[in-house]
């Protein structure tokens, strides 16, 4: 319930952030997504680990957890770069074709991961 709430929020706030920043502000698809992501995985690092997996796991390794929870964030990173690069490149679809699969499917991978091995 925590990691969907927050994980909805940080989704939310990422997709957001991409969209705006790749529609509005002009930036090509690919760099909003770098911005937008870096803008995501620091207030998902402070809300999932302070909330959503607290009490889940062990935390006496706080170099293991953030460093496993940065490689989650690059798998994370390179799905959505995927989605971004086939549905805008490619596709020729518009800025927001790739908020679906962002939205959508990221989340779910990076739960597995980050409940299984992060904070498992």
């Amino acid at each position: 319930m925590r990691y969907g709430l927050t994980g909805g929020f940080v989704t939310l706030i990422g997709a957001g952030a991409y969209w705006v920043t790749a529609t509005f502000a002009g930036v090509a698809p690919l760099a909003a997504n770098v911005i937008a992501y870096a803008v995501s995985v620091v207030i998902g690092y402070v809300l999932h680990s302070r909330w959503s997996f607290r009490g889940h796991g062990s935390r006496d390794n706080l170099a293991r957890i953030t460093s496993r929870f940065v490689m989650v964030s690059v798998v994370s990173f390179v799905l959505n770069s995927l989605f971004v690069w086939v549905l805008t490149g490619p596709l020729g679809g518009p800025t927001w074709w790739p908020v679906i699969p962002m939205v959508f499917v990221t989340p779910l991978v990076t739960f597995a991961l980050n409940r299984a091995w992060v904070f498992g």
